[in-house]
């Protein structure tokens, strides 16, 4: 099973969930955190059930996401 690393830029971030929504595995949530604009911003609270599939960077208006997959040992 491909597992998945997503990186959130929280400066580029506007908290806008469109990201968690999207996420099949509900792998992001809200962090608590604000970034200088005073938005919430996205990250991986259940990182073990990242697949890398990048719903959630397609998703993303702001472009705010990228997705790392793990090579899987054939």
């Amino acid at each position: 099973m491909p597992k998945g690393t997503v990186l959130v830029d929280e400066e580029r971030c506007k908290g806008c969930g469109l990201c968690i929504a999207a996420c099949p595995q509900k792998v992001l949530g809200f962090s608590g955190r604000l970034n200088r604009s005073g938005y919430d911003v996205a990250c991986m609270e259940r990182p073990e059930s990242c697949l890398g599939c990048a719903f959630c960077a397609l998703t993303c208006p702001d472009v705010a996401i990228e997705v790392y997959r793990e090579k899987v040992a054939s």
